[in-house]
């Protein structure tokens, strides 16, 4: 059995997530011991505990400490992935709801199913553009383009936006299996990020004025266009149950993307959320790397289970990079070389033989 400690670097629900999947699809017992100890509300919560219950499902894997606060959690998985249709509401996870985001839970589920036989459907509910994890559009417009190009496949809709503290957000997604056996996960190389083609993004309401909206646009226009870019920012008027407002940007290059978004909440002016936004992209741009710093660590496990040698440069090595590459070790016959200082930027090489 392989045992985690979860105050391990970043501390938080990356441990959890990224050991957890990789125990599924690799079929090697775990314990993980002081989940999220160091946090104001630690062990599991209602999005880490949705989370566990369907890496569970999808490998018939036996629990121990699956329940909300736990801070140690047994998982032994009795079967390989399987595909499948599967539905989960983080909501019914703890009395009262939760806006618990639903992009983890996706993340979570997606290489064990990529390594599962046939195809799957999910179908989620929850937060879809809440705090502290990446929204939906970034999964969409970021996240997956790279793992297409390393040969993974799944596609995300969205049909209810979730905002916190309500939630009730919705997607689906739709994920193509490889089977267990597969090779086809490819390396990945992403240093040198090329020319900026595009630079664009939604401003976003949801039963807020759309003013909010036009507000949030006109700054960040206001912003990129002084220092030199032009971008084209889309209003949407978000469905949902909830209210809440965001501005996400995507700035396209000729060898790779990046992400920023910035949510709106009560007390924080319209043109605050803008500025916000527009501050992580500049940041990542004068940066020249080629990733930005979220996408950096997302990419950890897919190139992990890769063939051959990975590699990529990012605007800031950060605690959450770190901890996928320790736990990653932990599991894995690979080797990871990090050239830089944590908050700087940074290259990082990944090589080794996979053992799936």
């Amino acid at each position: 059995m392989i045992v985690i400690d979860g105050s391990h670097g970043e501390g938080g629900g990356a441990v959890l997530r990224s050991s957890l999947s990789l125990s599924a699809l690799l079929g090697e017992p775990l314990r993980i011991e002081s989940i999220r100890i160091k946090r104001p509300n630690p062990g599991l919560q209602a999005q880490h505990l949705t989370g566990v219950r369907a890496l569970a499902r999808v490998c018939g894997a036996e629990l121990q400490g699956a329940k909300l606060g736990s801070t140690s959690l047994t998982f032994r998985p009795q079967s390989p992935p399987g595909s499948g249709e599967y539905s989960y509401d983080v909501a019914q996870a703890r009395k009262g709801g939760s806006a618990g985001a639903i992009s983890l839970v996706f993340q979570a589920l997606l290489l064990p199913l990529v390594l599962a036989e046939g195809n799957s459907r999910l179908f989620l509910r929850g937060g879809t553009h809440v705090a502290w994890s990446p929204p939906f559009h970034y999964l969409k417009t970021v996240y997956l383009p790279p793992l297409s190009r390393m040969g993974i496949e799944a596609q995300v809709d969205i049909e209810k936006w979730g905002w916190y503290p309500i939630g009730g957000g919705v997607m689906t997604a739709q994920i193509t299996g490889m089977g267990r056996e597969a090779t086809g996960i490819a390396d990945l190389k992403l240093t040198e990020r090329g020319a900026l083609t595009r630079l664009h993004g939604v401003s976003a309401v949801s039963n807020l004025p759309r003013h909010i909206a036009e507000r949030q646009r006109r700054q960040a226009e206001e912003v990129l266009r002084g220092e030199g870019f032009e971008p084209q920012l889309e209003i949407v008027d978000a469905p949902s149950k909830g209210r809440g407002s965001v501005l996400f940007l995507v700035a396209e290059f000729e060898n790779a993307r990046a992400g920023f978004a910035s949510l709106g909440r009560k007390g924080k002016p319209a043109e605050k959320v803008a500025e916000d936004a527009c501050a992580e992209f500049l940041h990542y741009y004068r940066s020249g790397a080629a990733l930005d710093q979220f996408l950096a660590d997302q990419l950890i496990l897919p190139m992990a289970l890769a063939q051959g040698s990975s590699s990529f440069t990012t605007c800031r090595i950060t605690q959450h990079l770190l901890t996928n590459v320790w736990v990653a070790e932990q599991f894995l016959n690979k080797t990871f070389v990090i050239e830089g200082q944590e908050g700087k930027v940074g290259e990082v090489t990944v090589t080794g033989r996979r053992d799936v």
